[in-house]
């Protein structure tokens, strides 16, 4: 069996770097392509310290042209909400699955790709978080969400370095959006400020400062007592790894489907 053929949008960053070294220590998975919007023409390998690898550093205009030229199988996406909206459709036209871990998409751009999935029959893994970790952290929450019931206030406080441009992190509103499930619909407050007496809705919070990677926070308040569920990101590692294996995973399952990351998981 041949191996998967893998392209990367936003090759010489941190997150692309990191992921395109894991892809070279991975069995089965073989870079195809590179996208970025700096050293274009250039080898991405020697970019980025891994050696000549002959994937020169594309534009991404020409992301369609190159995905097909480069018979790429999966697009691994980690960039910002704007670009993602533009090249993730463009890739599922030219038939190639996609992996997107971009946070900060409105619901129109996540209902454009999702249609763009669909309609190319491609498969995709959108999620917010990649990290093995913080999929059972989601479980978690889930259950204590679950159990508690409406007799719990509920606050969400996530944590990242200072060049995150969204807020709050997707995953925060992930998190949100389970607890919210299990407790009726609640709805959501971000930040408070002035005059602004608790009432049934779900905070969240976001600090932001020096070199964070992840950190997250659910906190479930009673009468007496709270429980607080918390992930921490050490390294960026814990979402490479979750990109790679999500990117080994989709190219097998049902076309024409979005999935999350614990759909990988399970």
């Amino acid at each position: 069996m041949s191996d998967i053929r893998v392209a990367l949008i936003g090759a010489c960053g941190k997150m692309g770097t990191q992921i395109i070294h894991r892809l070279l220590n991975t069995e089965g998975v073989t870079l195809s392509a590179a996208f970025d919007l700096v050293n274009i023409g250039k080898d991405v390998g020697e970019t980025i310290g891994a050696g000549k690898l002959n994937v020169p550093v594309s534009d991404s205009k020409d992301i369609s042209s190159v995905l097909r030229r480069t018979k790429t199988d999966v697009l691994i996406d980690f960039t910002i909400a704007s670009a993602t909206a533009a090249n993730a459709p463009a890739a599922a036209a030219a038939g190639v699955n996609l992996i997107i871990g971009t946070t900060g998409l409105t619901a129109e751009q996540k209902t454009n790709i999702t249609e763009s999935v669909v309609k190319n029959n491609v498969a995709a893994v959108i999620s917010s978080n990649y990290s093995i970790g913080v999929g059972v952290f989601f479980k978690l929450i889930k259950d204590a969400a679950k159990y508690l019931g409406n007799d719990y206030d509920v606050e969400v406080i996530e944590a990242h370095h200072n060049q995150k441009k969204d807020a709050p992190s997707g995953t925060a509103v992930t998190a949100a959006e389970i607890i919210s499930r299990e407790m009726n619909n609640k709805e959501y407050v971000f930040g408070r400020e002035g005059i602004c007496p608790r009432g049934k809705e779900i905070g969240i919070h976001a600090v932001r400062g020096g070199d964070i990677i992840g950190d997250h926070t659910v906190m479930f308040i009673g009468n007496s007592e709270r429980i607080e569920l918390r992930h921490q990101a050490h390294s960026r590692d814990i979402f490479v790894g979750g990109a790679v294996m999500a990117a080994k995973w989709v190219v097998s399952q049902k076309k024409g489907v979005v999935y999350d990351m614990s759909d990988v998981l399970n």
